[in-house]
């Protein structure tokens, strides 16, 4: 006999939601039954699994019930609507909205930086921003070996962490563009394809938009300190899948290239990718459609002697968001984090 779940994906018909639920069959995530939860308009729509169309239901008290795992990719207002109704039923909550990544009682967790923080949980725990899961994948494992000091980060982030209809609307622009068209944005506030624009989350007091403070606080929390100094600026590139981002690191001494290859080599998640003699480095096209964040380009920061340089790499959808949701579900599994919720058994 073993342990199987009943889980939830709400928000399962997004591009996040329909990911999660290949990524809960290929992983062989041990299931007992399975809901998919959207909004109303959604209703009547049915995606398979495992050879089984499974019909999806709208989100509400009763369709929360009796459940173990929520896995919630809806966007805030929704998480902050149905989270903790889940919870009050049984449920442990794994959100991928910004809506409780801050929360001081709620975990931040990347499974391959910080596991222990998930055995903290008061039945929420929340996946981190796109482009912090990514950096910390393949800063942590230098900063374990010599804390870093300072981050300098340049992302470059694909329609996907948009949504669906970003991708699609970039594929009609692409189209538009090539027929001598004018292109016509409606998802995004400007054109993306053959085009590029500063993120377009709302703007802060500081000058930086929210997606550059998500970088800055949440990698503060995930590593457990808020003397890391960070600052990062964040840009919509034309790409359609996997976000690529430039990494300065600053430490107190020297960190050879040499050494932080070796350590990169043998992190979990992490697939170093260089080939300096054919000048081939990660790239957005190889990333997408896969699990590991592919990092390379490491080189010596010439105008700082305790400078690093890397470039990575990794796919938005993928670790950045669903895959990272499905770890922490199989971390709680494994360390059986789920009580009180209810388990079932199965043969």
């Amino acid at each position: 006999m073993s342990k199987s779940y009943r889980v939830a994906i709400l928000g399962a018909t997004g591009a996040v939601g329909t990911e999660l639920l290949e990524l809960l069959a290929s992983r062989n995530f041990p299931i007992a039954e399975l809901k998919l939860l959207a909004s109303a308009k959604s209703v009547g729509r049915s995606l398979s699994f495992r050879g089984e169309n499974i019909p999806v239901e709208a989100v509400s008290d009763r369709a929360l019930e009796n459940v173990d795992i929520v896995l919630a990719s809806a966007g805030g207002s929704t998480s902050k609507t149905w989270a903790k109704v889940a919870v009050e039923k049984g449920a442990v909550v794994i959100d991928n909205s910004s809506a409780f990544r801050m929360h001081p009682e709620v975990p931040l967790v990347v499974p391959e930086v910080n596991p222990q923080a998930a055995a903290t949980h008061q039945g929420i725990i929340a996946n981190p921003n796109c482009t912090t899961i990514l950096m910390t994948l393949a800063v942590w494992p230098l900063h374990q070996v010599k804390p870093v000091q300072r981050i300098v980060a340049a992302t470059y982030q694909s329609a996907s962490g948009a949504g669906a209809k970003a991708m699609e609307e970039v594929k009609i622009q692409s189209s538009a563009i090539l027929q001598g068209k004018s292109p016509v944005a409606e998802v995004l506030p400007y054109p993306l394809a053959f085009n590029l624009f500063p993120h377009n989350s709302p703007m802060t007091d500081s000058g930086y938009c929210e997606e550059e403070m998500k970088m800055v606080n949440e990698t503060r929390k995930i590593f457990g300190t808020q003397d890391i100094r960070i600052t990062a600026t964040c840009v919509r590139v034309p790409v359609l899948r996997a976000h690529s981002e430039a990494i300065n690191l600053e430490f107190a001494e020297p960190f050879s290239p040499a050494a932080a290859k070796e350590i990169l080599s043998q992190a979990p998640g992490v697939k170093l990718v260089e080939d300096w003699g054919k000048n081939y480095f990660p790239m957005p096209i190889e990333a997408s459609g896969r699990d590991e964040v592919l990092v390379g380009r490491i080189r010596q920061d010439i105008s700082h002697p305790c400078g690093l340089e890397l470039w990575l790499c990794g796919d938005q959808i993928r670790k950045g968001a669903a895959l990272n949701a499905v770890q922490i579900a199989e971390l709680l599994v494994e360390k059986n984090l789920l009580q009180p919720a209810k388990v079932y058994a199965s043969s």
